[in-house]
Formats: structure tokens, sequence, C-alpha cells
């Protein structure tokens, strides 16, 4: 699981970095308030781990930021102010919690695997379910209407990635570095290349205008965004 923390103390940074690696999460950080907002919009992320008082721009306006581009990923908000004022203001901003500082390692870890919970993260989810599509995380297969489609292993982790994230834009950089990595030595285009592997399956047996093109949709010059619920296939490709 790939984790963002924004916070502007580093000892703290550090620290936090090293405990949640040891935990097996993927951890980028952000020391101020625009930093970590572009590393929100550009990356993908399972889970951001919020300060509320940064440098930049404050960690209320950066959640709300985020959750007004769309941006559902889950948020944990943590503060040294941990008064009812606080904690309102923090999660009517798009937090999905709250811990105030200082806190254990134990709690921070609980509510963590708490809000992973919510979107299906947890190793014990078996399968993911949008529109007429089924992914077994188990098997890893996909089926539409009790039909295998069979797909190669990069599709199945476009697929699923897309299913993770759905309504959430994700840019071309953004899934070249989680299903390829940025060390990988391969061309930047094979991001569209693969999407479009993967929409020619998805479309096998479908009609218009329920197309995988329409599930799978084009923002050009931003990236690609899956919906659940196929929509006109007008302006996608």
């Amino acid at each position: 699981m790939r984790v963002l923390l924004v916070d502007d103390e580093v000892p703290l940074v550090r620290a936090l970095s090293q405990i949640l690696r040891q935990q097996q999460y993927d951890v980028d950080a952000a020391l101020d308030g625009l930093q970590g907002l572009d590393m929100a919009r550009a990356g993908i992320y399972d889970l951001l781990l919020v300060d509320v008082m940064l440098p930049g721009l404050p960690g209320t306006e950066l959640v709300r930021t985020l959750r007004e581009d769309g941006d559902a990923t889950s948020v944990l908000m943590l503060t040294a102010r941990g008064t009812e004022d606080d904690k309102v203001l923090g999660l009517d901003s798009g937090a999905d919690d709250y811990l105030v500082k200082p806190f254990g390692t134990a709690e921070l870890l609980a509510r963590m695997r708490a809000l992973t919970r919510r979107v299906g993260e947890l190793a014990g989810v078996r399968q993911l379910t949008a529109g007429d599509y089924t992914l077994d995380l188990v098997q890893r297969s996909v089926e539409r209407r009790g039909e295998t489609i069979r797909l190669t292993h990069k599709e199945f982790q476009l697929m699923e990635l897309f299913m993770r994230h759905p309504g959430q834009v994700l840019s071309r950089a953004a899934i070249y570095d989680r299903i390829w990595g940025y060390d990988a030595d391969v061309d930047s285009q094979v991001v569209d290349t693969y999407i479009h592997f993967l929409r020619r399956k998805l479309e096998q047996g479908v009609t218009k205008p329920a197309r995988a093109s329409s599930m799978i949709r084009t923002l050009r010059g931003v990236g690609y965004m899956f919906q659940a619920t196929p929509t006109s296939p007008r302006g996608t490709r």
C-alpha cells in the first residue's frame, strides 16, 4: 500500500516513514502543504497522513482542495490541536479521521487499517466489483456477467488500479509509476498502449454505447478516469 505523509516536523517524518516501511507500507513524504498537494494530485495513494498546521498551505485546505478535485483518497489528519472545534474543522474539510499528537504507534496503525478497510485494501478482501465487472484478487481473474476475460499480468494490474480508484483522475505519469516504476526501462507511451489492449479485451461482446472506452475515459492532456457506469462514448478514444 502506498501512503503520502505530509508534515513539516522532519524528525517525525523520518520516524514515521521508518515505522511504516517496516510495516510494509510504501511511503512518500512532503514537508509543506503545497508540495503535498502537488504530490497527492500527481501520484496514486491509498492513504494520506496530513498535518493540520503546514507551511505554504494548511492541511485542511489541502484536503478540501483534493475533495473539490473529486479525489476520494482516505485522509487521516495528524495534529497537536485536539479541541472539539479543531476536530470538527478537520473532518468538515473532508478528512476521514483525526489523530491528536502525541500518539502511539499502535493507535496510528490501527486507525490506518480501519481506513484502508473502508476502501477494500486489506488482504482479506477477495473481490472488487464495478458495474458488470468483478475482479478476483486471489485468482487474479476478471469476469463480466459470469464470463471470464483473459488479461495479461500488466492488464490485470491496470484493471485493479482503476477499480481501486473509481472516479479519480489518474495521470499517465502516476499510472506508469505505479505499474512499471520510474526506473523501468520502457517507453512512456506504454501506458496508452496497454490501456488500448485492456479496452479491446473489455469490449469483447459489449455493444455500444456501453463500451469499455466509456468506462476508462481519456481526459486529453491529463490522463484517464475509470467510471463504474459507462457513459456516452463521445469525447473518448
